[in-house]
């Protein structure tokens, strides 16, 4: 593993102040930091997001925890090799292979979107690895058949929507602002878009809406090794105003399926909770943590 301090001009480093650290894996340059000491929390982002998504929380809980986030192939700061496919399984081998190379354990998992399946399916084949997961606006089982999802899928994951998403960088011009009920600043929107400048770097954008729908043997296979981790405690963060994975669906058949968890409802969140309500998210991630492992419940002066 390598670290780099020289980045590209687009990321904000007042608001992304940590070391960017690399590591090649089946021959992608895989970006990632690692930040802080004490109890393991992996952070996972999802779609058109990247690790930038939760510097809030690891400028926050860095005094307290060792907190990695990492993109993957394609996204942020990691390159992604020429034969690299972009699809779900593919980025869960990476998040796999990573967690190993790394020699992680007792990890916390924390997963959004994309980041809950990517990285529930890395736990599920080593649980041994992770005592906890901390999950927002995700799921766990194969969207087929589900209209709300198959009109999604559908319409962003066609011929049409992939011209905008690759000439205009559309999913993060439109998804963004969509899924956030505040204005996102325009130093922050600029961090999300900068990693996909070119036609070519938005490719992986669009492989995971279509995904949505052809990831279903991927899913299936997730959903039956839950099972395997169901007794985990989990935490769910979860913007309350979220019109895709939604409060009184989808969340409560999270619930089910893990039955030894904890709840908090960010009310007037959207789906990018992380840019909507940080604070409240990460005080809840401070007292949940603390309830598991005796830890006092700090809050850090930053001055």
């Amino acid at each position: 593993m390598a670290s780099d301090t020289g980045r590209p001009p687009w990321v904000p480093a007042e608001l992304y102040p940590f070391e960017s650290r690399y590591v090649t894996i089946d021959g992608n340059r895989i970006h990632y930091v690692d930040e802080g000491s004490g109890p393991t929390i992996l952070f996972l982002h999802g779609n058109p997001t990247w690790s930038f998504l939760y510097r809030n929380f690891i400028a926050d809980l860095r005094d307290s925890f060792r907190c990695i986030a990492l993109d993957y192939p394609g996204f942020g700061l990691s390159a992604a090799s020429e034969s690299y496919g972009s699809k779900v399984a593919d980025h869960a081998a990476v998040v796999e292979r990573f967690v190993l190379d790394l020699d992680l354990d007792d990890v916390t998992l924390m997963g959004q979107d994309w980041g809950g399946p990517i990285g529930l399916t890395v736990a599920t084949r080593h649980p041994e690895r992770f005592g906890g997961f901390i999950f927002g606006n995700t799921w766990a089982w194969p969207l087929n058949g589900i209209l709300h999802f198959e009109i999604a899928a559908r319409m962003m994951g066609n011929r049409v929507a992939g011209f905008w998403i690759r000439n205009a960088n559309a999913f993060v011009n439109v998804m963004i602002p969509l899924g956030t009920a505040t204005k996102v600043d325009d130093v922050v929107m600029d961090a999300y878009r900068a990693p996909f400048a070119t036609r070519d770097a938005r490719r992986p954008m669009w492989e995971f809406p279509r995904e949505l729908l052809r990831s279903e043997h991927f899913m299936k296979r997730l959903e039956a090794d839950v099972p395997r981790v169901a007794d985990v405690p989990v935490l769910f963060v979860w913007g309350g105003r979220d019109f895709a994975l939604r409060e009184r669906v989808e969340l409560p058949r999270l619930q089910r399926m893990f039955p030894n968890h904890r709840t908090v409802i960010l009310d007037g969140a959207k789906h990018f909770f992380q840019e909507d309500a940080p604070a409240e998210a990460v005080r809840s991630i401070r007292a949940w943590m603390a309830s598991r492992r005796n830890l006092p419940v700090s809050v850090p002066d930053h001055g």
